[in-house]
């Protein structure tokens, strides 16, 4: 975990050393959506209910930040809301797209007695590269305090998308979890496996819909960590 911590630190700073190689046009975009629920890394974060989410995302060069935002149920009297800020840079190396960043999570109305129980900081490092019409990739993402009296916490993946048609798109994921500690939201810090697979279908030049199944290997957790199918609609401008 150590070696992962240092190298995940030395590409966060890549991140503040990117400026030199980056355009001079900033470019702006937008996204507001719907969705059946909110599935994180195979578990609900929102108790199995609906999601309505948005974000507003800057590029500049290979540098790009932005701001996200949804709701959350984490049951009461836990927060509602979920603010996430990030930034980060996405070079190209010979035929691999990179994107080396920092995610801070943050939650308000946090009703708990305990302000910013729930708030943490992960630093990812992501790769992609395409392999004839298809996409595969890896991300890895390191947080030095998990929230919920969690330590460090790792998150890795094996993803990729391929497309199926003129406007749809096969996609899926395989990842882990893993948290130092066993005190991770009242003890269910366990490492756990997840994985999802769904398709993505171009409605026209800013609106796509999403079908998708994800599991994971701690069903006994809770419903929260059950298989689910969940459908989404995404605006983007």
């Amino acid at each position: 975990m150590k070696f992962l911590k240092l190298a995940l630190v030395a590409a966060a700073a890549s991140v503040a050393m990117g400026g030199a190689a980056m355009a001079e046009e900033l470019k702006l975009s937008y996204n507001v959506g719907v969705a059946s629920d909110y599935i994180f890394r195979g578990v609900s974060n929102t108790n199995t209910k609906g999601e309505v989410f948005g974000g507003v995302d800057a590029t500049y060069g290979i540098g790009y930040a932005g701001v996200w935002t949804s709701n959350v149920d984490f049951g009461t009297p836990h927060p509602d809301q979920e603010v996430d800020v990030y930034a980060g840079v996405k070079p190209v190396v010979g035929p691999v797209s990179l994107d080396l960043g920092v995610i801070y999570y943050g939650y308000i109305k946090d009703k708990n007695g305990a302000p910013g129980a729930y708030n943490y900081t992960e630093l990812k490092v992501a790769g992609s590269t395409a392999v004839g019409p298809a996409t595969v990739g890896a991300a890895l993402y390191y947080s030095p305090e998990f929230p919920g009296d969690g330590g460090e916490a790792l998150y890795y993946e094996l993803n990729g998308s391929a497309p199926i048609g003129e406007k749809l798109t096969l996609s899926g994921a395989l990842g882990r979890q893993e948290v130092d500690t066993a005190n991770y939201f009242g003890g269910a810090s366990d490492n756990y496996v997840t994985w999802n697979l769904g398709v993505s279908a171009a409605i026209n030049d800013h609106l796509t819909a999403d079908i998708r199944y994800s599991d994971t290997n701690k069903s006994d957790f809770g419903s929260i960590y059950h298989a689910t199918v969940t459908a989404s609609l995404k605006a983007a401008f």
